[in-house]
């Protein structure tokens, strides 16, 4: 149990390629977000949601935080989550990669010593939605939200997201290739975002 890092689940997303609310998706008993959820508490003291539906997550019992910066997408999930977070490290995750494993999380954890950002690269693609944010970050993730509002006001386009990759090439990061590792197993990071992709995972728990 860490008491050092809290865990930040985005639970922010539209989920319009699903055409439902993948959270809650049911796999075997839990929901998908229930998972990661129970991943996060089993690991880390304290968990946030971040989400800008929060009575949909109030059974939880955990502490549901809006974004601040609206119509922004994941950036602005992880930085509402870091500013109500009490620890300088945080351990962001997306709720829909109900694959991934408590080892992975902590190899994560424990190699990464002095960087700002820590993620995995896996399966051929940065995996920025799950990884290790500093507290420290925030001022620059504000500073690229304040600009992303500049330039939505300067093109009039009302829901430009704001890129999470932008942040981890700007920081200090350290990016690890998660399929090196003699324990990765291929598709852990796999998420769902098609119903398809929910199908694929029901499969592979079976």
């Amino acid at each position: 149990m860490y008491n050092d890092i809290t865990g930040i689940v985005l639970a922010g997303g539209k989920s319009t390629r699903m055409g439902q609310n993948k959270s809650f998706l049911k796999l075997g008993e839990f929901d998908a977000v229930e998972i990661t959820i129970n991943l996060m508490k089993s690991l880390f003291s304290e968990v946030i949601i971040s989400s800008n539906e929060p009575e949909l997550y109030e059974k939880y019992g955990l502490n549901i935080v809006e974004d601040i910066f609206t119509h922004k997408g994941p950036l602005a999930g992880i930085h509402a989550g870091m500013i109500a977070s009490r620890t300088e490290k945080n351990f962001v995750i997306s709720c829909d990669v109900p694959l991934l494993s408590e080892e992975i999380i902590v190899h994560l954890i424990e190699i990464n010593k002095e960087e700002d950002i820590a993620i995995y690269r896996a399966d051929g693609f940065l995996q920025q939605l799950v990884g290790l944010y500093h507290k420290k970050l925030i001022p620059q993730i504000e500073a690229i939200l304040e600009e992303n509002i500049e330039e939505v006001r300067a093109e009039k386009q009302h829901h430009r997201k704001c890129n999470v990759k932008r942040l981890v090439e700007e920081s200090t990061s350290r990016i690890i290739d998660a399929d090196s590792l003699d324990f990765y197993k291929e598709g852990t990071f796999f998420n769902m975002n098609h119903p398809e992709d929910y199908e694929k995972i029901l499969k592979s728990m079976t």
